[in-house]
């Protein structure tokens, strides 16, 4: 019987397993260009990318994070209040004190980062903390702890660099076979290179999709149950979420590739969605996680 305990295992083995395909894969893309274009410095950059880029996302991907959502550190007298929730948050989860960071956007929101439970942070924006109740803010707060607890946010760290690496690769590949194409212009092979790289270009959406369906939705439901749990008062959460659904403010510095990491999808006050941005939401229905946490007030 899965606990909250295998759960954590299950997202370390998670972390490692990605990390592994990741550099296979781009290992396989670099053999395979350097084969079709009998060169083999492909292969020899795509293995030093993929071994930097593994290096690098375990190491700074929560920098890189907080850099892309320009979130800003505080210390406990910019806003003892938010420290001290905090705090006595931790103090019930059994967890060290994480740093404490500050989006400066209207949309209420927030997310943990960190590769283990001493080095996590939890950001929030402005707009949370001037549009939440009290016990509402504990219960988001709650949620992200349980994250750093259940070991979530490494996972979800990961996939934002292995995102980027992957398109960054598919679009080096095809501006290669691109090039490649133009100057073998000799029967089929020039045309054969260049639609291999529209294939890679294709390719790396598709992947970064895949990455973030890796992040199984039961990640959120088991954080919204864990952060409940801290808290004795999951109707704090349920109501934190009613409110941050029916926000509508856009979230500008949110992207694809950190967007799983909020508590909350961050691009519901925009107008437009894709078929293709509907069909793999990485996060749980709103009203789903809400019915779950008044069910366990009951």
């Amino acid at each position: 019987m899965a606990t909250l305990y295998t759960h954590a295992e299950s997202n370390i083995r998670k972390t490692w397993l990605l990390m592994t395909l990741f550099l296979v894969l781009i290992i396989f893309l670099g053999w395979f260009f350097s084969y079709l274009l009998e060169d083999q410095i492909y292969l020899i950059v795509a293995v030093l990318l993929a071994f930097f880029q593994s290096f690098f996302s375990y190491w700074f991907s929560d920098k890189i994070i907080l850099l892309m959502t320009k979130a800003k550190p505080i210390e406990k007298n910019d806003n003892p209040e938010l420290y001290r929730i905090v705090e006595n948050l931790c103090i019930a989860a059994g967890l060290p004190m994480p740093k404490i960071y500050i989006i400066d956007e209207q949309q209420p929101n927030a997310f943990a980062t960190g590769r283990d439970k001493n080095h996590a942070v939890i950001a929030v924006t402005r707009g949370l903390l001037e549009k939440l109740e009290k016990t509402e803010l504990e219960g988001v707060i709650s949620h992200e702890l349980a994250h750093i607890g259940n070991k979530d946010m490494l996972l979800q760290t990961v996939v934002v660099i292995l995102v980027g690496a992957i398109a960054i690769i598919s679009d080096f590949f095809l501006r290669i076979s691109f090039y490649s194409g133009r100057k073998n212009e000799k029967g089929s092979f020039g045309l054969i290179i260049f639609f291999l790289g529209v294939i890679a270009a294709i390719l790396a959406p598709l992947v970064a999709t895949l990455i973030h369906l890796a992040i199984s939705r039961k990640r959120e439901f088991l954080a919204d149950a864990t952060g409940a749990l801290i808290t004795r008062y999951p109707e704090g959460l349920a109501r934190a979420l009613e409110k941050i659904a029916s926000d509508n403010n856009p979230m500008r510095v949110a992207s694809n590739y950190n967007a799983h990491l909020f508590i909350a999808n961050p691009f519901r006050g925009k107008k437009k969605f894709s078929w293709f941005t509907r069909l793999f939401m990485t996060h749980p229905p709103i009203e789903e996680r809400i019915k779950a946490l008044r069910e366990m007030s009951v």
